[in-house]
């Protein structure tokens, strides 16, 4: 699917930023007009134009609070943090050193707590504990009834942010009544950028301490907690429900099987090129992100580094360990884990399903960025029967 670029890294990053205005994300308008100023596949425009389009929407999101309406602040800065971590986006040649990069970060992560503090229902900021430190989450509650309820706890994958995990699940979530923790683990937003914490294979390590956190709050229903991860939280969750065995349900979205391979795959192709993967990265913007994000993420140097750190990634000999009814989601474009979603499903040996979202409903795309209604539709349909039932 085309949006607005030809570069398929570009349209895939503009239809992200765009489809959250499913929740008050983003603005269409704002969105054309942004991208318009912005060249084919030149990154340094990229972050320019959105830095500017989201110091502009955030400007009005402070000027509506100062006056009082607080609705329009709220709506205003909820679009600002989204078009900051846009900005953001492909800024990771060297993001420790990079003072704009942290300046966007901070930016979209300050917009969004000023938007969660007017949200109907204040959002709670919450730190997790977890081995020596803490890692950041928040706490969506459906009202301010104190009712206990069916919760989700949610994380995101590869290049999530805390803030963006508002937009992609939770806003759904509230509307059909679940309460939502959501949270940032190793690898992933303020965790990687200010506490040097790196992606680790045996998220279990980073899903238990999330579930006894869970546990601890009245409102959360500690038999009804469902675990849901996006895109390499497709791994993650999984690998994650394969021992902690208070979760109630899981969804894959969506599923991976094997993170590795697809380093590796790379990896091989870059053998074959002439001047090897740096020749690759110059022309092609997809892999140059996932490259330098990866060595971000993991804290390696180089590919090799990536191709090594990635080996444990994998669902093999554990995929049969889940024991909690799992919904595996899948895309027909994907262009990240093709296939990988089926040979999860094929695995399992809990009570499973598998969705195929196809090109021809607008869901295609890698964790269906443009569809996340119907994202939410069927997903949320499929835990509320297997919580209800």
């Amino acid at each position: 699917m085309k949006f607005l670029y030809g570069d398929e890294s570009f349209s895939f990053e503009a239809l992200r930023a765009a489809g959250y205005a499913a929740y008050g994300g983003s603005d269409l308008g704002e969105v054309l007009v942004t991208c318009r100023e912005i060249p084919e596949g030149d990154e340094e425009a990229w972050s320019v134009r959105w830095a500017a389009t989201a110091s502009r929407v955030e400007r009005i999101g402070r000027d509506a609070l100062a006056a009082g309406h607080k609705i329009s602040a709220r709506e205003a800065l909820l679009r600002a943090s989204n078009y900051y971590r846009t900005a953001d986006f492909y800024r990771r040649e060297n993001p420790a050193a990079d003072a704009e990069s942290a300046r966007l970060a901070r930016a979209s992560q300050q917009a969004f707590a000023d938007a969660a503090a007017l949200l109907d229902t204040p959002a709670r900021a919450v730190r997790i504990p977890y081995e020596g430190t803490t890692l950041p989450g928040y706490l969506f509650f459906v009202d301010d009834s104190g009712t206990v309820r069916p919760t989700v706890i949610y994380h995101g994958g590869y290049d999530s942010t805390l803030e963006e995990n508002y937009l992609a699940l939770a806003a759904g979530a509230l509307r059909r009544g679940y309460n939502v923790l959501t949270f940032d683990g190793p690898g992933q937003g303020s965790n990687v950028r200010e506490q040097g914490l790196h992606f680790r294979p045996d998220w279990e390590a980073v899903v238990t301490p999330a579930v006894d956190f869970a546990l601890t709050v009245p409102e959360l229903d500690a038999g009804k907690l469902v675990l849901v991860g996006t895109s390499l939280g497709g791994y993650l969750a999984a690998r994650a429900a394969a021992f902690e065995h208070r979760i109630a349900a899981c969804v894959l979205h969506d599923g991976v099987y094997d993170f590795h391979t697809v380093v590796k795959s790379l990896a091989d192709r870059a053998a074959g090129v002439p001047g090897g993967i740096e020749e690759m990265m110059a022309q092609d913007t997809q892999v140059r992100w996932v490259v330098r994000n990866g060595r971000w993420t993991l804290g390696v140097c180089d590919l090799d580094g990536l191709v090594k750190a990635s080996e444990p990634y994998t669902l093999a000999g554990i995929a049969d360990r889940i024991t909690c009814p799992t919904l595996v989601l899948d895309a027909e474009n994907d262009q990240f884990f093709k296939g990988q979603p089926q040979r999860v499903l094929d695995e399992l040996t809990c009570e499973k399903e598998l969705i195929l979202f196809r090109e021809d409903e607008g869901g295609g795309e890698h964790c269906h960025d443009g569809a996340i209604h119907l994202y939410h539709q069927r997903t949320f349909d499929w835990i509320d029967t297997f919580l209800t039932h």
